[in-house]
């Protein structure tokens, strides 16, 4: 018996959005992810090694979750810039902060944290390893 099997990384992760022309523009003008085309002309964010496939409300790509949604998701980018930054950022993109700077546990370790949403209501944070 060899054991369960185990995963090495995230490929991809997918976001149903409302929109994925305002999604692409969002995520590539306040986040800095560069939106790619592909397969039979679909899209997605490209972020370092990863990427968010987009699939639309109204006609998501099969397989999909049972119930995809907008506004259903909860995630957390890494970057190197301080948050001090992005704060600057967001403020002359008008973008509204939730929360932080707050300390919080990533996967490796401690991080520092600051929380918005995205157009479709989705909740983005932008963590900074704080080891």
């Amino acid at each position: 018996m060899h054991g369960t099997p185990k995963i090495t990384a995230i490929d991809h992760l997918v976001l149903t959005v409302a929109d994925i022309d305002v999604t692409c523009l969002f995520y590539e003008h306040i986040l800095g992810a560069q939106p790619i085309i592909f397969g039979e002309n679909r899209r997605a964010l490209q972020i370092g090694q990863q990427k968010i496939n987009l699939h639309p409300r109204t006609n998501a790509f099969t397989p999909k979750a049972q119930n995809p949604t907008p506004g259903s998701a909860d995630l957390c980018f890494l970057s190197e810039t301080p948050l001090a930054e992005w704060l600057a950022h967001f403020e002359t993109c008008g973008i509204e902060i939730i929360a932080g700077p707050v300390s919080r546990t990533g996967a490796m370790g401690p991080i520092e944290s600051i929380y918005f949403y995205d157009p479709d209501g989705n909740l983005i944070e932008i963590a900074r390893p704080a080891y």
